[in-house]
């Protein structure tokens, strides 16, 4: 398979075998004609006496085998996200998008005061302790007995220094301040000095009021006088005022809830008299006392446990001793006979910063269990608040989960401000407790093992593999519903451990594979940091997954530019992005284009990173896989050229970088890539490389040079790409606007010479010297700014809408350039003359202007194939089409845009039109128009003038240009916001259409059993249809205007039927109803020469071809307000606007995705769906023009070309493009008609002439099978049934006649015609068969309806044979 042929990365073809219409009816048929042993072979007709079943030698393509092979390379054409979205970037819903991830307001808890109001050996009035009762202190017993008395050695001072040492566990940065049995006056003095040493960072505020009585109704807190002989109250509000915030205050005390239902009244209170100071001094600075957490041991009312099993300060215990605390309390509740008593939790070896220690893994699967039950239970504003925004807070309450669920059991209920729902039930916590379970097992054997005793290896936990796999089932199964993962936090503890950190790493990048939900989930959980960190490692096994994490991240935030400046996060990438690293993966080139799309994101609108990036070995990188000889993947390829694009972009040291390299012309070189996003890409790349600030003759030079070399793009058949070539044309001009405003007043000149060249050819005489105006070559002709502005004003007529209005604001721009400009005064007559010119005769065109300085024969299509051309080629005559003017553009600009409807069509300006049209066409052109086809046109424009204009379709995205705001050049493009969506949508997984039981699978599936069942209820009627009837009427309907084109869906029951210039519509023929109508936006003079139906096993597209050229597909065809354009293009740019030539004839071949164009060229054109580019140009070897095409429908090699000198032609795309022609037979004497190869059945090839004859042929034959004398009139239209052996022929008298292949007559029949039109004179019009049913539509000239014609229906089956 070709690369143009081979699928872009993310892009999914659907994996439905479809219903094989090309090879399932010839089974069907063969089957079917194969004579049973008692038959005689007179009852099949279809045998030929030769014993040929198929023509052509296509025998083989009948086999299982072709079968299979076309069944598995089936692909929906024109189906990629470039044609949905026309390179326009999707609107983010702002109402979806969570809050920032980041902690834009980190904050530290840098001082701490501790205060114990303890009062040892006094027990306070209010408190009645039981004995045996709770009595240890931060795990130390504060009885005098417990204690030697030793100076210095109290209980107190004891307590004092283990409550900071435990506090030192969780922050060793925080400064500790503890104050046992503090007075009123020191706790005022060092809670002030606190706050003012920590400045505006947070404060701790500790307080343990076991020694003192309960806090009041209103709050107070208690400590001592200085004589420690009485309790003196401390209120909150004192407190906030000596605290300030932001503060974290720790009530361990009975009744501490009551202190959090009093501050909130305190806080009001502060706020009451900040607004009187703030009134009194409108410049005052106030205190701010909201920002204020608090943790308090339990609510109103409760009293704090006694059991002597637990430590006193049971709740400061939970808050900085978390795992002896929890180790004590499983052994506590333990109802299994244990040897282990609470002492033993103790002796857990380790340390709880190594993480391979017992001690330390169980406090690492503590921290990950907390953060993931706080995580799915609390608010994500509020999570990032207290578990992210500082380590101090995020520790406590992690801990604080644990109080939750301890202190719980023993009738307490800690409280919180800001509060949150109580976790204490969690799944998690089982767990934990397997986890504590598994440690005290083995704790016997650890201990022996650290006395020597034995030999023994711990035997680390399985809890982190068993969450990655918990992570990978909801990968596999869950994630469909975007439903957070619960094991998210726990992987960003797994990142901490080198054991299971690539497995996590893996899992991870799948989960932000997953769209950018999953990744502001990710970013918002606190993954940046260690992904970040992660850079430093030279693990070469890591690279691949931290390129795809980063390419996530930054599609979705691109502020992480300065992160990776920091520590040279960006040369991680740099260095993968060179060709000689090397990657132990297996689609490296793909990871690649990931680091050339992070180095981009990494230098967009940065110039710090532009600087730091800029280097020889990443330009050179990019440019050494810019071409396709040097990298297959078409990925790496675009995104090597947005990365030069982004590191180019006003950086002019960079430019001059790329200057040295030749990067210019190496970048041009991918200008016929097969991929139209690597030439988008390519454009943008040399938007931003052009404008240059020291405008040299050098940088003159070298930027005339890229736009000599992209100029020709203009024919380029992707309109993502023809918009940024006008993007580029935009830069350009913005950059030589004074040569412009020449080189358009020069094409006014020149256009009014033209005019009036042509009003003098018009009358038939010539001036009295023998001259005309315009023989006089420009001064500026051959400039390459000519020539660019001239391909402007041809895309300013383009076929697709954005291009088109991008176009004419260039020219726009232009112009009021000009008329602003010291040129103006000159430049305002020659405007109005040639405004006033257009309207009398047909808006000569740009080639035309071209046609007085060059010989006829030197015209020519330009094509990808073309060599390189010389500069005296005239750049600006090549590809130019014959709508393109400055009279159209000064009408447009005077007079805003047209909107996209039809164009007027009344009959005396369409006479005139046509008047002058006669006048141009030269003598050879007339002499090959069919006889008597010059007059029966006349009346068709009658009927389509009684009505109104139609809406011609854009694309989906697609905006008007607004006439208020003022256009600035250049004009910005939108390809690499387009381009970064990639990383944004999920690359890993099927598309839902792929998905079995999602709506579109089963709509898929639907449609693919409905089409087997069309074609096994129509296949054993095929037979029947050659030696039956076809004159029984079926329906007819009113067009409303005169149907020229006419074809049938081959399963859905839609017929499209064009008139005879630019209106669509679509008939529902079962129910004959219009179920759509649009117009197809052709301009004057030009009609709908074809029309095709492709991707027919799925979901259609309707494809049109026009007299000018031009080629445009419409999704959503049947819907009215639906319907939108998703390409078009101008396949033959040399064509003459016409309704009497061929103009524009083509062939659809589905299976290699290509079109074949012809039509009044020298060339036959094939255009690749794939690539949208023109993959060859095979000379048709005739001075006649093209009347008709038709192929192979299968392989697609072999094409037939009819032609209007009555030659039949055969090529075959494998040869060289002089050798393509392998047959013709010249038998016909008169114009072709039609020519058709079949499909299905034995794949007949008919062609028919105008003098009535149809000849049967065979490539490998010099001579044609049968002459069919199907008419004595003259033929006006020849179909084929597809798979059945029928003809029709439709004549100039009205009269349609059907012929099986054998020449035999079947039926004849004439139209309905209206009342007030019969004519049984009219001409037919047009016929066309349903691909396979046995149906045959048909429209007569001078009559708007349609008539639909059935084959006689069989009456029942004798001995297998089907009975009329």
């Amino acid at each position: 398979m070709t690369e143009e042929n081979q699928l872009l990365p993310g892009v999914a073809r659907p994996p439905l075998q479809r219903a094989q219409s090309e090879w399932t009816s010839r089974q069907t048929i063969s089957k079917a004609r194969t004579p049973a042993p008692d038959e005689d072979d007179d009852h099949h007709p279809a045998q030929q006496p030769d014993g040929w079943q198929i023509r052509h030698g296509f025998e083989y393509q009948n086999s299982e085998d072709w079968a299979l092979q076309l069944s598995n390379n089936f692909y929906l054409y024109f189906n990629d996200k470039r044609h949905d979205t026309a390179g326009v970037p999707k609107d983010e819903n702002i109402g979806d998008c969570e809050e920032d991830w980041r902690m834009r307001e980190r904050l530290k808890t840098v001082s701490a005061m501790l205060c114990i109001c303890l009062n040892i050996g006094v027990d306070p009035p209010d408190v009645i302790k039981t004995d045996p009762c709770a009595r240890k202190e931060c795990w130390t017993d504060p009885t005098p007995s417990a204690h030697h008395s030793q100076s210095g050695n109290t209980g107190m001072n004891l307590i004092a220094k283990k409550l900071q040492m435990q506090y030192e566990q969780l922050s060793m940065r925080t400064r500790y301040r503890v104050l046992p049995d503090p007075t009123s006056e020191e706790t005022k003095k060092y809670a002030m000095t606190v706050r003012k040493n920590a400045k505006d960072e947070r404060v701790l505020f500790h307080y343990n009021g076991h020694g003192v009585p309960r806090p009041t109704p209103s709050g107070e807190i208690w400590v001592f006088n200085k004589h420690y002989t009485q309790y003196i109250p401390v209120s909150i509000f004192d407190l906030q005022t000596w605290l300030g915030s932001p503060a974290l205050l720790v009530y361990d005390c009975s009744d501490a809830g009551l202190i959090i239902q009093n501050f909130s009244r305190a806080l009001e209170k502060h706020e009451t008299e900040n607004v009187e100071q703030l009134q009194a001094n409108p410049g005052a600075q106030l205190q701010q006392y909201s920002d204020c957490i608090q943790l308090a041991a339990c609510k109103a009312g409760e009293t704090l446990p006694t059991n002597p099993n637990l430590p006193a300060d049971l709740f400061t215990a939970c808050l900085t001793t978390p795992i002896e605390m929890a180790v004590r309390f499983f052994i506590l509740r333990n109802p299994l006979p244990s040897s282990l008593d609470q002492d033993d939790a103790d002796k857990i070896p380790g340390r709880s910063q190594e993480r391979r220690t017992p001690i330390g893994e169980l406090n690492w699967i503590f921290t990950a269990i907390t953060d993931t039950i706080a995580w799915t239970t609390l608010p994500k504003a509020l999570f990032k608040k207290l578990f992210r925004q500082d380590l101090m807070v995020a520790a406590l309450f992690r801990n604080f989960l644990l109080a939750q669920r301890i202190m719980r059991f023993y009738q307490c209920h800690p409280q919180c401000h800001p509060p949150f729902p109580s976790c204490h039930d969690h799944p998690l916590w089982d767990s934990w407790d397997l986890a504590i379970e598994s440690v005290l097992n083995q704790l016997p054997n650890l201990i022996r093992a650290e006395r020597k005793e034995i030999d023994y290896e711990y035997k680390h936990s399985e809890f982190f593999a068993e969450q990655l796999t918990a992570f990978q089932v909801y990968l596999d199964h869950g994630a469909a519903d975007k439903k957070e993962p619960e094991q998210l936090p726990i992987v960003l503890q797994v990142l901490l451990s080198q054991v299971h950190r690539l497995r996590a790493l893996i899992l991870l990048s799948k989960f932000l594979d997953l769209g950018p939900w999953a990744v502001r989930l990710a970013l918002g959980i606190g993954i940046f940091p260690y992904v970040l960190k992660l850079l430093q490692s030279q693990a070469t096994e890591l690279k691949p997954v931290m390129v795809f994490i980063w390419a996530r991240i930054l599609a979705e935030d691109q502020t992480c530019q300065a992160d990776l400046l920091k520590d040279n996060g960006y040369a991680y990438f740099i260095g993968i992005l060179n060709p000689v690293s090397g990657l132990p993966i297996r689609d490296v080139s793909e990871h690649r284009a990931m680091c050339a799309f992070i180095i981009a994101m990494f230098c967009k609108d940065f110039r710090q990173g532009q600087m730091v990036a800029h280097s020889a070995e990443l330009v050179e990188s990019c440019l050494s896989q810019v071409s396709w000889q040097e990298t297959d993947n078409p990925l790496l390829r675009q995104w090597s050229c947005l990365c030069l694009a982004q590191l180019w972009k006003d950086f002019p040291e960079a430019k001059w970088s790329g200057i040295r390299k030749l990067a210019h012309r190496r970048l041009c070189d991918a200008a016929w890539d097969i991929v139209p996003e690597v030439r988008a890409a390519m454009l943008f790349a040399l938007t931003t490389f052009i404008g240059i600030p020291e405008l040299t003759d050098q940088v003159a030079a070298i930027e005339e040079e890229i736009a000599s070399r992209v100029m020709l793009m203009s024919n380029d058949g992707s309109s993502l790409v023809r918009k940024e070539l006008v993007i580029f044309f935009s830069a350009f001009v913005k950059r030589y606007t004074a040569r412009f405003t020449v080189a358009a007043y020069e094409q006014m000149i020149e256009e009014k010479d033209g005019f009036r060249n042509l009003e003098v050819r018009s009358l038939g005489s010539t001036p009295p010297d023998g001259s005309l105006d315009g023989d006089v070559e420009p001064v500026s002709t051959e400039s390459i700014v000519v020539g660019v502005w001239k391909q402007i004003l041809v895309m300013s007529c383009d076929p697709d809408p954005e291009v088109s209005r991008d176009g004419k604001i260039l020219t726009d721009y232009v112009l009021a350039t000009l008329h602003n400009s010291p040129l103006g005064p000159f430049a305002q007559p020659v405007m109005t003359e040639v405004v006033k010119l257009s309207e009398q005769f047909v808006i000569p065109s740009v080639s035309e202007m071209v046609e007085n300085h060059r010989p006829l024969s030197a015209q020519g299509p330009i094509s990808p194939t073309t060599p390189n051309l010389q500069r005296t080629d005239s750049y600006f005559s090549l590809g130019m089409r014959r709508t393109a003017s400055v009279a159209a553009s000064l009408k447009n600009l005077a007079f805003g845009p047209s909107t996209p409807t039809e164009p007027d069509l009344s009959p005396s300006r369409n006479g005139s039109m046509r008047a002058i049209t006669q006048n141009r066409l030269s003598g050879s052109a007339q002499a090959r128009l069919p006889a008597n086809w010059t007059n029966s046109l006349e009346p068709v424009s009658t009927l389509q003038a009684n009505h109104p204009p139609t809406k011609s379709p854009v694309a989906k995205h697609y905006k008007e240009r607004s006439q208020k705001a003022k256009q600035q050049l250049p004009l910005k493009s939108t390809f690499f916001d387009w381009s970064v969506e990639y990383f944004r949508e999920p690359q890993m997984k099927q598309n839902e259409a792929d998905e079995p039981g999602s709506e579109d699978y089963n709509v898929r599936l639907w449609r693919r059993n409905r089409n087997e069942k069309i074609l096994d209820e129509t296949q054993r009627l095929k037979d029947h249809a050659g030696k039956s009837r076809w004159d029984k009427s079926s329906g007819f309907f009113d067009n409303r205007t005169q149907p020229m084109k006419m074809c049938f869906h081959q399963y859905d029951p839609h017929l499209a039927v064009t008139d005879d210039h630019s209106t669509v519509r679509i008939w529902d023929w079962e129910a004959q109803k219009q179920i759509s109508k649009f117009s197809n936006g052709n301009p004057l003079r030009t009609r709908i020469t074809g029309t095709r139906f492709i991707n027919e096993d799925d979901r259609a597209l309707l494809m049109t071809g026009s007299s000018d050229g031009c080629v445009r597909l419409y999704r959503d065809y049947d819907s009215v307000d639906g319907c939108h354009l998703v390409s078009s293009f101008s396949s033959m740019t040399d064509i003459m606007p016409s309704t009497r030539q061929s103009g524009l004839v083509f062939d659809w071949l589905q299976g290699r995705g290509e079109i074949l164009v012809a039509g009044d060229a020298k060339v036959i054109r094939v255009w690749s769906a794939m690539s949208e580019v023109c993959k060859t140009d095979i000379p048709a070897r005739s001075g006649s023009c093209v009347t008709s095409l038709t192929s192979d429908q299968v392989e697609g090699n072999i094409f037939v070309a009819g032609f209007g000198d009555g030659a039949v032609r055969v090529y075959d795309q494998r040869e060289k493009p002089m050798k393509a022609r392998i047959q013709q037979w010249k038998e016909h004497t008169s114009w072709i008609t039609d020519v058709h190869m079949q499909r299905g059945g034995q794949r007949e090839l008919l062609s028919g002439s105008t003098n009535g004859e149809v000849k049967l042929w065979d490539i490998r034959m010099g001579k044609s099978l049968k002459t069919i004398r199907a008419t004595r009139d003259s033929l006006r239209s020849l179909s084929v049934h597809e798979h059945a052996p029928v003809f029709a022929t439709g004549s100039e008298r009205h009269n349609v006649k059907v012929h099986n292949m054998h020449g035999d007559f079947l039926s004849s029949f004439e139209p309905y015609a209206s009342f007030l039109q019969q004519n049984r004179s009219s001409p037919i019009a047009t016929t066309a068969f349903h691909p396979h049913r046995l149906m045959l539509a048909c429209a007569a000239i001078n009559d708007s309806h349609v008539n639909l014609f059935s084959c006689a229906e069989p009456h029942g089956e004798i001995n297998g044979r089907i009975v009329a």
